[in-house]
C-alpha cells in the first residue's frame, strides 16, 4: 500500500458520491462539480460480502435519485468503509462490525462492475472522515496553500485522520494517527492494545462512559457536561480531567506534524459548542506557563466537525473525484 495519496480533486470533476458504511447506518452524499452537496440519504447497513456490496449499489442509486440525477452521470464513487483497507487494491477485510472476516471483499472492482464501470475508490472510514473535514473547512476557511489538518475522532476509540500538504497520510504501516495507543501514563490500566495508560483509555468517548455512566439512557457525554454546568463538582472535576485529556490529543498532533487545524469528531463531539470551549480553555491554561506552546496557538487551531452534513461521506465523494478516470479493468 502507498504511504500517502492526493486528496485534490481532478481539474474539472463531475458529480461524484461517497458512502461512508458504518456498522448500522450507511449515509451517503452527490458532491457537484463546485463541492457543494446536492443531496444526502441514510439507509440500514446490511452485513456480510453480499450484504455490503448490494447496500453500496442502493445507496449509490438512492442517493442519486434523490439528487435528480441518473447513475450514468456519476463520475467517480468513493467509499468509506470500517476494517483493514487496502487502498491501491480497493479491498477491505477484518471489518468485524459489517460481518466481513478475513477474506478480502474486492468491493471497488465489483462495485464499479455493478454501477456500468464508474471508477471506485476505497479508503478506511477515519481517513475519509479527515479528507472530508478538509474539504469542509478549506471551504468555510479558504487559504492559499494546501490545508493541513487532523481529524480526531472521539468515539468508542481514540484516533486521527491525518492531511498534509492536501494529501492524505496513511504512513508506512497505515498506523499514522494512531495516537490512541500511545501510553501517557506507564502505571495506568491496561488498554486493549497490550500497553498500559494509552490516551484512549482518557480521551476517547469510552473514557467517558467509564469515568461517568449514564443513569438516563441518555448519552453519558451530555449527562455529564449538564451536570457540570449544574454545578455538580465530581461532574466538573470528570469533565475538566476529560477536557484536559482531549487537549494532550491536540497538543500531540500539532507537535508531531505541526497540523494548520485540529477537527473535533466522533460521537462526543456532537456536544458541539460546550466541548469546543472546555477543549480550548484547557489548552489555554496548558499554554499560559509555557511561551513556546502560547506561540503555536494551539487553541485557535481547534475546530468542530460541521453537523450540517456527514464529514465521512462528504470525504468519500472527494475521494471518489480522484477516480474518476480510473476505471479498473473489469475482465
Amino acid at each position: 500500500m502507498g504511504e500517502s495519496s492526493t486528496v485534490t480533486p481532478v481539474a474539472s470533476p463531475g458529480l461524484s458520491v461517497g458512502l461512508d458504511i458504518g456498522g448500522t447506518k450507511t449515509l451517503a452524499v452527490v458532491l457537484a462539480p463546485d463541492g457543494t452537496v446536492m443531496a444526502q440519504t441514510r439507509l440500514a447497513t446490511s452485513r456480510g460480502h453480499h450484504g455490503v456490496l448490494d447496500g453500496a449499489v442502493r445507496a449509490v442509486e438512492g442517493v442519486a435519485r434523490a439528487a435528480g440525477v441518473p447513475v450514468e452521470e456519476i463520475t467517480g464513487v468513493g467509499v468509506g468503509i470500517p476494517g483493514l483497507v487496502d487502498a491501491d487494491e480497493g479491498t477491505v477485510r477484518h471489518a468485524v462490525n459489517l460481518g466481513l472476516d478475513g477474506e478480502p471483499l474486492e468491493l471497488a472492482t465489483l462495485l464499479s462492475a455493478r454501477l456500468g464501470g464508474v471508477g471506485v475508490g476505497v479508503e478506511n472510514d477515519l481517513n475519509v472522515a479527515a479528507v472530508g473535514a478538509a474539504h469542509l473547512v478549506e471551504t468555510a476557511e479558504p487559504t492559499t496553500g494546501s490545508t493541513d489538518l487532523a481529524f480526531l475522532a472521539l468515539g468508542t476509540g481514540l484516533a486521527a485522520g491525518i492531511v498534509l500538504d492536501g494529501r492524505l497520510r496513511r504512513g508506512s504501516h497505515g498506523a499514522a494517527g494512531e495516537i490512541g495507543h500511545v501510553p501517557v501514563d506507564p502505571s495506568g490500566p491496561p488498554c486493549a492494545c497490550g500497553q498500559r495508560g494509552c490516551l484512549e483509555l482518557y480521551a476517547s468517548g469510552s473514557a467517558v462512559i467509564a469515568a461517568w455512566p449514564t443513569t438516563t439512557g441518555r448519552p453519558a457525554p451530555v449527562e455529564l457536561f449538564e451536570a457540570a454546568d449544574a454545578g455538580d463538582p465530581a461532574a466538573v472535576a470528570v469533565r475538566d480531567r476529560y477536557a484536559r485529556s482531549v487537549a494532550a490529543a491536540v497538543r500531540m498532533l500539532v507537535l508531531s506534524v505541526d497540523v494548520r487545524y485540529v477537527v473535533l469528531g466522533g460521537g462526543v463531539s456532537q456536544l458541539g459548542e460546550p466541548l469546543l470551549r472546555v477543549v480550548q480553555e484547557a489548552l489555554e491554561d496548558e499554554s499560559a506557563a509555557s511561551a513556546f506552546l502560547r506561540s503555536l496557538d494551539l487553541p485557535g487551531r481547534v475546530r468542530l466537525a460541521p453537523g450540517r452534513v456527514p464529514v465521512g461521506a462528504v470525504g468519500a465523494a472527494v475521494v471518489g473525484r480522484g477516480y474518476a478516470a480510473r476505471v479498473p479493468d473489469l475482465r
